[in-house]
């Protein structure tokens, strides 16, 4: 059964999408939250009806605690661009006092898009037999060494952004997934000692699908961004540069690291994409 919210969720990715043309207000300038919510509702649905199970219909708590971790998630990469200068928003004047509001509620949309696009995919069981022939032993030495690395990538790109800037996008996975690791929580690094590529590939694959409607949309808006990375700016697709798209992929691990980090200072039940 495909769930009534999904119906709700295409006509405003259809209003959106015909809004870029007719740029009705106020609607125009929030597109980012309305077209991303649309996208949520309707792979939600998608995934219940090929599941009987999804995070709305039958974790809707934890999809609202998803909501409000990711909404302060990226305020942390908007500090971290304070150095690298990477990005840029343009169009905001028309959003007036309501800027901050329209960023936090956009940045929202985030976390729930990777884990609904994960969910389908395994849904679809797109990459279930994909297994490690070897399974490998994960010493404390080797967890240490990795948060080591992500403290350095963390604070380089603030030292040296012209360089390092490419860091930000692996430094907080460097760091956290060990800790979910020790903590029992899942994490990428688990995925792999036990040999399983199901969780990995599908955020891997759920991270350009996003990555792509994330610039698409992104083209023909009002408020949007743009960029300005050194030494790879060239041949754009969308606002983005071509060999930018590779980010997309350790962001899907970096924001994967992040939620369950965040999750376990709270909960300690494990269920949303664990195995």
């Amino acid at each position: 059964m495909f769930r009534k919210y999904g119906f709700l969720g295409i006509l405003l990715i259809v209003f959106v999408e015909i809004n870029f043309f007719l740029k009705i207000q106020p609607f125009a300038n929030w597109y980012f939250p309305i077209i991303w919510f649309g996208y949520i509702l309707t792979i939600d649905a998608l995934v219940y009806k090929l599941r009987g199970n999804s995070l709305i219909s039958n974790r809707f708590s934890q999809f609202l605690g998803m909501v409000i971790i990711s909404m302060l998630f990226w305020w942390i990469f908007e500090f971290m661009n304070i150095s690298v200068q990477n990005w840029r928003y343009l169009g905001l004047e028309g959003l007036g006092i309501w800027k901050d509001l329209f960023g936090s509620i956009s940045f929202s949309t985030v976390l729930p898009a990777l884990f609904e696009t994960v969910e389908l995919i395994r849904a679809i069981h797109l990459f279930d037999k994909r297994k490690l022939h070897k399974k490998y032993k994960i010493t404390k030495g080797f967890l240490h060494s990795m948060m080591f690395l992500g403290v350095i990538s963390f604070t380089a790109p603030i030292f040296f952004p012209t360089f390092t800037f490419p860091l930000i996008w692996i430094s907080l996975f460097l760091i956290l997934d060990p800790i979910n690791y020790l903590h029992k929580q899942p994490s990428i690094i688990g995925h792999l000692k036990n040999g399983n590529l199901t969780i990995p590939l599908s955020l891997l694959f759920a991270g350009i699908i996003l990555g792509f409607l994330w610039e698409f949309w992104n083209y023909w808006a009002i408020p949007k961004w743009t960029y300005d990375i050194p030494f790879i700016g060239f041949f754009k697709i969308f606002e983005m540069p071509i060999l930018g798209y590779l980010g997309y992929f350790p962001f899907s691990f970096e924001l994967y690291a992040m939620y369950w980090f965040a999750r376990s200072l709270f909960i300690h039940k494990e269920h949303l994409l664990a195995d």
